[in-house]
């Protein structure tokens, strides 16, 4: 029998260990300033609505204070008993929900049959119809301004929510047109093509296999076009002059500023009740506004 010839194992290289740690460091470096730059941009976007709530909640001798405390040592509701009780707050908030609601679901309704037409559809000019959407989409509302306020006179549109509703409807129609159409492109056609394959028309395909995906997509896009149209102020202060009654709650919340000042308490605190349905809506609908976001990011 011959002997095997065994060789002895070859002790592990201390090198490799220790340069093990060296690309964990290297992550870790990276990560830090992304890290440091997150927290300080959340620090800015939180901290003017935390000094909204702080101010809310502390009496009205302690705003007006040099030394602004971290939260107020005897918070106080006083402040959303004068928002509530204030002439005109659930009137001008029905106005708020009536005029947002209505241009968010017209403005779905329009579209999502052209985000369609546009993501799965080939017709002759349908390159230059997205080309003037994303145009559209890039004008900003100010410019829309003086055009609209003509309009509404000529037509004698002026002091009605029907107008400020068509106007919110056509601001946010560009952005929910841009946004459906980068979900539609993220769901595969074959879907479509094998119901139609089984019988199905398209129409049919459609509202029983796409539209059961575009959920997360049709969530995602009405919030963001609700948050718009919810927070708009330049329009509702520009359309409506006469009838008070149509005003909106964001123009409303100027009410609290008189010849004697501006009461900030009431001021703040109506601010935060203005803000707690769209932060209750979102939190509610947090997870598949996630979803749809990532889904529609797949493709474009």
């Amino acid at each position: 029998m011959t002997a095997v010839e065994t060789r002895p194992r070859p002790a592990p290289a201390l090198t490799a260990k220790r340069s093990r740690p060296r690309p964990a460091l290297r992550r870790l470096a990276r990560r830090v300033p992304l890290n440091l730059a997150a927290l300080g941009v959340l620090a800015v976007s939180v901290f003017p609505v935390y000094w909204m709530a702080v101010t809310a909640f502390t009496p009205a001798a302690g705003i007006q204070s040099d030394t602004p405390a971290f939260w107020p040592a005897h918070p106080t509701l006083a402040h959303f008993a004068t928002a509530v009780r204030a002439d005109g707050f659930w009137l001008f908030w029905r106005n708020s929900l009536a005029v947002t609601a209505s241009a968010v679901l017209l403005s779905l309704l329009v579209a999502l049959p052209a985000a369609f037409a546009v993501a799965r559809l080939r017709w002759r000019g349908r390159r230059a119809f997205a080309l003037m959407v994303f145009v559209a989409q890039m004008a900003p509302w100010e410019a829309l301004l003086i055009p609209m306020f003509v309009i509404a006179r000529d037509t004698g549109m002026l002091d009605r929510l029907s107008m400020l509703t068509l106007v919110y409807f056509m601001c946010t129609l560009p952005f929910t047109i841009v946004t459906l159409r980068g979900f539609l492109a993220a769901i595969p056609p074959e879907l479509e093509e094998a119901a139609m394959t089984d019988g199905a028309g398209r129409a049919a395909a459609f509202r029983l296999v796409v539209l059961p995906l575009l959920a997360p997509g049709l969530m995602s896009t009405s919030l963001f076009g609700f948050i718009t149209a919810w927070n708009e102020f330049a329009f509702a202060n520009a359309l409506i002059i006469k009838n008070q009654d149509d005003r909106t709650l964001p123009v409303w919340l100027s009410s609290f500023a008189n010849v004697f000042g501006t009461d900030w308490g009431a001021t703040m605190a109506a601010a935060s009740l203005f803000m707690l349905p769209v932060l209750l809506v979102f939190l509610a609908l947090q997870r598949r506004v996630t979803s749809g976001l990532i889904s529609g990011a797949v493709k474009g």
